[in-house]
Formats: structure tokens, sequence, C-alpha cells
């Protein structure tokens, strides 16, 4: 029978590879518990340019170079009158290769991502499924686990690093989950072929971001390899979901009518799959750590999805967590304390991407703010990078209340590209 590990990961995503990755390299002994088998289907293909640095840790950056995903160099807003905003260029801030990132399909990213796992040591059990996460008080004492021939058994490590998802098995069992109760908001999307996209390779892997009529939603516009496109709407949770009893398929059609911009991208394009739907995705936990514990990726919060912050966000965390559980390891504090030393940090970032979000909902433009404020387009940029790590970039709220109040002033609404 195999030891047991230092680390149990509950979840083979991105945040839980991250962090099971950094241990390994670290020399400690880490084993992953995926309930399913990989490659399988998750939405959020978009990066941000500043995952490079982890990516670069995690020694995954010529297999991204090597892989055939699509390049992305920069972000694009288009208005609720069709009126295109000039691209969000990431170079401009900075000519280093870390600017350039890619569009992704999850199923082939996160199964590279597990396989770079086992590459640096981690024992990673799929079809393994994390039954419970045993407590004595605040303090975890072990996982029961159910294997994929439906053998149960109890690991007792010294920590576990909860990457479950969305199901957030501890932040559930100790009720720890807060929505937010500003962006109760659902998505419904899918996939393409032949979808138009930029004739220009600079400009052909950009994230489209497509105002609906009146602002009442916005589209999602990724390309991806083999001619793929994922489409997908955002809008308030009652607007979608009014009552009517519409499908999943009649409302993406009936918000394609709402939004020409997107129409004329996917005339004559092949759907090549069924329509998904999420809601009430924006959400966080109250904490990020107790004792031999921690929340990473979705399993502790997730953000709006507007600025393609998810990965960003699960690579971060898995990260700093990471980082913190070797120092408590390495000294034999494994305390909620030490294991949630990264939380005020990456909590200011986190926070700084969610007033992104509420200000492109309260109408915010990046046009107008850029011309108003050309010395803060720097911070903007960064912004969309997610190089949010920073104080520098609280030099923006206050210039960006000031041009709402102006324009609320003038009575004049905001257009936002």
């Amino acid at each position: 029978m195999a030891a047991t590990p230092e680390v149990v990961v509950i979840g083979g995503g991105p945040a839980g590879a991250t962090a099971a990755t950094l241990l390994a390299q670290a020399g400690h002994a880490v084993r992953i518990y995926e309930r399913e088998k990989f490659p399988r289907f998750h939405i959020g293909e978009s990066f941000m340019p500043d995952t490079y640095w982890v990516l670069r840790r995690l020694g995954m950056l010529d297999r991204m170079k090597a892989s055939a995903f699509v390049p992305k160099y920069s972000v694009q807003f288009v208005s609720d009158t069709g009126k295109e905003s000039q691209p969000f260029y990431f170079f401009e801030n900075n000519p280093h290769e870390c600017t350039q990132t890619w569009q992704v399909v999850r199923s082939e990213f996160d199964h590279m991502m597990l396989e770079n796992a086992r590459d640096h040591g981690v024992d990673v059990r799929e079809e393994a499924r994390v039954l419970d996460v045993l407590f004595e008080g605040d303090r975890q004492i072990g996982v029961r686990v159910r294997d994929a021939s439906g053998n149960e058994e109890t690991v007792q490590p010294k920590v576990i690093v909860d990457a479950s998802g969305q199901s957030s098995l501890i932040s559930h069992r100790l009720k720890l989950r807060v929505p937010d109760d500003r962006l109760k908001k659902a998505s419904v999307w899918t996939y393409f072929r032949g979808a138009r996209r930029e004739p220009d390779k600079l400009d052909e892997g950009a994230t489209l971001v497509l105002q609906t009529k009146e602002k009442k939603g916005w589209f999602w516009y990724i390309p991806q390899h083999n001619d793929i496109v994922s489409v997908g709407v955002v809008a308030d949770l009652d607007y979608l979901h009014d009552g009517r009893g519409r499908t999943a398929e009649q409302i993406f059609l009936d918000e394609v009518e709402n939004c020409p911009a997107v129409k004329k991208r996917i005339e004559g394009a092949e759907r090549v799959t069924g329509y998904f739907t999420t809601k009430d995705f924006s959400y966080r936990s109250t904490r990020l750590a107790g004792d031999g514990w921690v929340l990473v990726g979705d399993a502790f919060g997730f953000l709006d999805p507007i600025y393609s912050s998810g990965l960003q966000l699960a690579f971060a965390s898995g990260m700093m967590a990471a980082d913190c559980i070797a120092d408590g390891l390495k000294i034999g504090d494994l305390s909620a304390a030490q294991l949630g030393k990264w939380g005020p940090r990456f909590l200011q970032g986190m926070d700084r991407l969610k007033r992104l979000v509420y200000a492109f909902y309260d109408g915010f433009s990046f046009g107008a703010f850029v011309k108003k404020y050309p010395h803060l387009r720097r911070h903007i940029t960064d912004l969309l990078i997610g190089d949010v790590f920073k104080d520098s970039l609280d030099e923006v709220w206050e210039p960006m209340a000031e041009l709402q109040r102006d324009m609320y002033a003038m009575n004049k609404p905001m257009v936002a590209v």
C-alpha cells in the first residue's frame, strides 16, 4: 500500500494541479484525487496574460508553445450599438513574451496540467471520489475516498487542499459560501465551427466582449483551434430565466437577435454542440484556510467571467497556497494562520477585478476613461492582463468614479467600449 501523502489535493483542475505540482517540486509527497477521468469537458477557455509566470514555474511553457492553442494578444469591446473599441494589446505595456497568452480547449489543457503534475511526481488518482472531509473541531483529520473499483479508505494527510471546484466540499460542509448579490447572473453558451474571426494573425485570437441591445447583457466570443469558436451570453438571472419557460436554445437565439455584432459573426457557421447553462456563479467563501486545510480556485470563490479571470485566479490561488503550505511543512506549523497567509494579498487582487466587473455593469467606458486619463491606460491594461496583485493599480478607482459622476451629471449614459 502506498505511503500516506503529506498533502491531499481534492480535484485535478488547474488550481489543484498547480498546488500539487509546486508542492511536489518542493519535495513533498502529494496525491490528487480527481473524481472524473481526464480529458473531460469544462468551460472557461480564455487566459489572462499574467498566467505566464505560473505556467513558467510549473514547467508548462514548452507544452503550451508546442500546442495547437490559439495565441491571444488582446481583448476588444463592442458596444450595444456595434461600435468597436480599439483592441487593448497586452504587449503595449511590455514587449516581453509574457504578454502573449492563449485561448484553450479546457479538456485538452486540463489534461496537460494533470499529466504535468504526474511528471513532477504527483500521485494522481483519477475516478476517485472524496466522499467526505473529516474534522475534529476546525482541524481536518482526513478524507474518506472511494476509488474506481468501489473500494473505500480513509487517508490522513497533514494538509488537505480543496480544489473541488464549485462543489467545494469543505466550503459547503462548513457553510462558508456567500453569493455576490450584485452579480446574480446566468449564462447560456455553445460552440460553432466556421464562425468569423479576424483575418489579421494579431487579432484572430482576441477575446471579444459584445454588448446586447440596451446593455441588458453581453456575449463572449473566444476563438479556438480547429476552427471552433466559443460563444456565450451573460445577463441578469431574472432576465434570461424570466418565467416564460424558454429553452436554453431559445434564450441563446433571442439574445443573438439582440446583438447584431454576434449575429453577423456566426452567420453561416455550424453549431457543433448543444447548449450549456449556468447561473449564480459569482460567490466567495468567508474563509480560505483552517487548521490543516486550504481552499483554492473555484472551491474558494468565482468571479463573473467578463474579464476571463477564472484561470488567473485559479493559478494564483494554487501557487500562493502551495508556497504557504511548503513553508508550513518546513517549520511544522499547519495552523489556519500559516496556511492562510496568502489570503490578504490574494483577496486584494480579486477585489480589484471585482471592482472592474462592477464598473462594467455600471456602464464604465474604457474608451472614455483612456481618453480623459491617458496616463492611466497602463493600469487599465494591467488589470486586463491579470497583473492585479500590486497596490499601484488603486490609482484608477477615484478617476473611474469621477468619470461616472461626470457622465451622470450630464445625464449622458456611458457606452461601454
